[in-house]
């Protein structure tokens, strides 16, 4: 099992996530001869887990089920132990996209916090490319430094435990993008140009919840000679699909049509259809943060 491939089978050592409903998920350590409990009952690992495909249906001990899935960035994120607020998959999509990610890209990125960033970050950039990612709290790098290898993705990454306002990323002119989740990125700006590449240039993503911290980074960015600056709000709407039951117009009789047996004057009957359709959301997720993204020209 990794984040960054996919596996058949569960295996001793996996960390798999246990899908008990649509809003709810845990991850778990697979490991011989111990259980987990859940609602439905104890999932015993050696009987139930261990040797069986990923997408099961387990049965648990008081005769309720659940699914037992392989890790992926995006179940990592709505499963992990929170250490920090995280960036939910709406910003992490947006932040792939336009810091231009591929294979082979290496990365920087400011602050590690609970790693949910990360992990998408290091699928995208597997398996040639590399994450830089700093941490100013020790007892949190630490932490995410062992799941990094728990999910045998450490091969792609080195974490740092230092103050990237004061001391930088650790690298210079390497990364191809930067990515900075900390509460002065301003003070950062100057890290950041000093880690990408001099002669390709690269991009810069600051995520903020402050508009004045918006502000601050961009003109930090224009006084390091950052250029195509932009700054978005990304805001999720999800539609509720439903069937409907909608009469059909009833436009009387037709005056062309010839007299028939039906035209005695009965009450009309209104005829109906059934479609599916979709309505908005009463309400709405609201406001996570800006994100500001700014290109280093090529020099």
């Amino acid at each position: 099992m990794s984040f960054v491939e996919y596996s058949d089978v569960i295996q001793d050592g996996d960390v798999a996530i246990v899908y008990l409903g649509i809003d709810s998920t845990m991850p778990i350590k697979v490991q011989k001869g111990a259980q987990t409990q859940t609602r439905y009952g104890v999932i015993r690992h050696s009987t139930d887990l261990i040797g069986q495909r990923y997408g099961s249906k387990v049965t648990c001990s008081k005769g309720g089920w659940v699914h037992v899935l392989h890790p992926t960035p995006e179940l990592w994120t709505v499963s992990l132990p929170h250490r920090t607020q995280i960036l939910y998959t709406t910003d992490i999509a947006t932040i792939t996209m336009m810091l231009e990610l591929k294979p082979g890209s290496v990365v920087c990125e400011s602050g590690t916090g609970s790693g949910s960033l990360s992990h998408a970050i290091l699928r995208t950039i597997a398996p040639t490319g590399h994450l830089h990612t700093v941490e100013f709290h020790q007892q949190r790098a630490e932490k995410v430094a062992e799941e990094f290898k728990e999910h045998r993705v450490d091969h792609l990454v080195t974490v740092r435990n230092q103050d990237v306002c004061k001391d930088g990323f650790g690298v210079t002119g390497v990364a191809d993008a930067v990515f900075l989740d900390i509460p002065s990125p301003w003070e950062a700006v100057r890290h950041a140009k000093t880690a990408l590449k001099r002669q390709a240039g690269g991009r810069v993503c600051s995520f903020s919840p402050c508009i004045e911290q918006v502000q601050k980074t961009c003109q930090a960015l224009m006084d390091q000679g950052f250029e195509e600056l932009s700054s978005v709000e990304v805001l999720l709407r999800v539609h509720d699909v439903r069937v409907v039951s909608m009469p059909l117009p009833d436009f009387g009789p037709d005056p062309s049509a010839p007299p028939g047996p039906d035209s005695r004057g009965e009450a009309p009957n209104h005829a109906s259809i059934s479609l599916k359709t979709t309505t908005p959301p009463r309400e709405i997720p609201g406001h996570t943060g800006y994100l500001t993204f700014a290109t280093k020209p090529r020099t």
